[in-house]
């Protein structure tokens, strides 16, 4: 029962290998490791324009933000962000929903 342990992985570092004649081999991971260089963060700004957006909503039954990302394309948050500006204009308007997922509704005008 038992047997010999696994060595860690960063042990096997520590511990120096010795070629023939008693020379010490360097491992070519350690002429490789240098620090990464930093990448820089793409900032992205996606909108959705009013009217592809208000042609999406205009066949949607019941408008959740869920639904509306789907349909154009985009990811939820910008989905959101367009429903919230045009709750704030008077162009839809929440009916229901529960826990954060507000159900909308056009308003007819």
């Amino acid at each position: 029962m038992g047997g010999n342990k696994k060595k860690p992985v960063g042990s096997s570092d520590k511990t120096a290998q010795v070629g023939p004649g008693g020379a010490e081999i360097k491992q070519a991971s350690e002429e490789k490791k240098k620090a990464p260089k930093p990448q820089q963060k793409q900032k992205l700004a996606v909108m959705v324009e009013e009217p592809a957006g208000m042609k999406a909503l205009q066949g949607m039954k019941s408008i959740t933000t869920q639904a509306l990302a789907r349909n154009i394309g985009v990811k939820i948050s910008v989905a959101n962000t367009f429903i919230k500006s045009l709750e704030q204009k008077g162009t839809i308007r929440a009916v229901g929903g529960y826990s954060g997922h507000k159900v909308y509704q056009l308003v007819k005008q």
